[in-house]
């Protein structure tokens, strides 16, 4: 699955000045472990492997799946059904590589399916994007926010973070909505704690479609790290900041998708799923269809996208 949301690098970045004042930041340097339960859960996993990723890159991924397969598990979803050919596929010359990882929820959950993929695209002017992406869709019986991480990396010194619960709802029309999914959580908190590093910068997509359908509380940022540290300051950062602010944003969400919902009625059903149709088909319109055939082939784009419109229901 490419960026649903945010197509990988095709927007330059926009010169922004950010309100907030940097904090000077030191560089301290922890070992990560992952446990044996995640160990466990990466062997025989192609999905899990993240080959090209570095260590805080992967473990993060592993702690974003691990979270919705426990949480989530059987009692709301069930197995993955995309076929072996789609669940990792390539170009003819290898240098384009994906994995595609999708489970349904059952007929009385709440969840309308759990996607996890990545990327690996080799550029012709050297150099590769690494995408990996995560995206909790929920079914029109609740209203509660899609979940969407995606984490682009450009350059061993340059990334892209998409971090959002996406809306709904028209949260100007709605403000009860606004209070109880963004500012009774307090998500606010993690996009400021990002905020906060000199490193950390806001992106700009020229999409401004894709610009609409961020929440207030939306985390859309560059990374980017060229003085003297580079690689190891995004690692770093990656540890430190964005995967423990990724898991605490997944457990508010996955709290919200498993605890007591409002019912939500047939009239307003029919808006959202209006809504998330429209949502789907556009990522679908705007990344998907024009560039899986570039960087896999027509042949290989049409069975991938197959699978996806079939979840999709596009």
């Amino acid at each position: 699955m490419s960026c649903t949301f945010l197509p990988p690098c095709a927007y330059p970045l926009a010169p922004a000045n950010l309100l907030a004042p940097k904090i000077p930041r030191t560089r301290p340097s922890f070992p990560c472990r992952l446990s044996m339960e995640k160990q466990q859960l990466i062997r025989g996993s192609k999905l899990m492997e993240f080959p090209y990723l570095t260590d805080p890159h992967r473990d993060t991924m592993v702690d974003l799946i691990s979270a919705m397969e426990n949480r989530l598990g059987s009692h709301h979803l069930l197995p993955s059904s995309v076929p072996p050919d789609v669940e990792h596929y390539q170009n003819e010359t290898g240098t384009s590589q994906g994995t595609l990882h999708i489970r349904c929820g059952i007929d009385s959950s709440p969840i309308d399916f759990v996607l996890a993929s990545w990327l690996h695209l080799e550029q012709p002017t050297g150099g590769a994007l690494d995408i990996t992406n995560i995206a909790g869709y929920l079914k029109s019986s609740t209203d509660v926010p899609h979940f969407q991480f995606e984490l682009v990396k450009c350059s061993p010194t340059f990334l892209i973070l998409f971090l959002d619960l996406i809306p709904r709802k028209d949260t100007v029309f709605s403000p009860d909505y606004l209070k109880t999914y963004y500012e009774d959580t307090q998500l606010e908190k993690f996009r400021q704690r990002l905020d906060q590093l000199p490193e950390v910068q806001p992106y700009f997509s020229s999409s401004l479609y894709f610009r609409r359908v961020v929440s207030p509380t939306g985390i859309v940022v560059s990374i980017k790290c060229e003085d003297g540290a580079g690689p190891e300051l995004v690692e770093e950062i990656i540890r430190e900041h964005v995967r423990p602010i990724s898991n605490d944003i997944m457990r508010i969400w996955i709290d919200m998708c498993v605890g007591e919902g409002v019912e939500v009625g047939e009239t307003e059903r029919a808006v959202l799923e209006k809504r998330d149709s429209l949502i789907k088909s556009k990522a679908i319109e705007m990344d998907l269809s024009s560039s899986m055939p570039k960087q896999f082939g027509q042949e290989v784009a049409d069975r991938v996208l197959r699978v996806i419109k079939s979840v999709y229901n596009v």
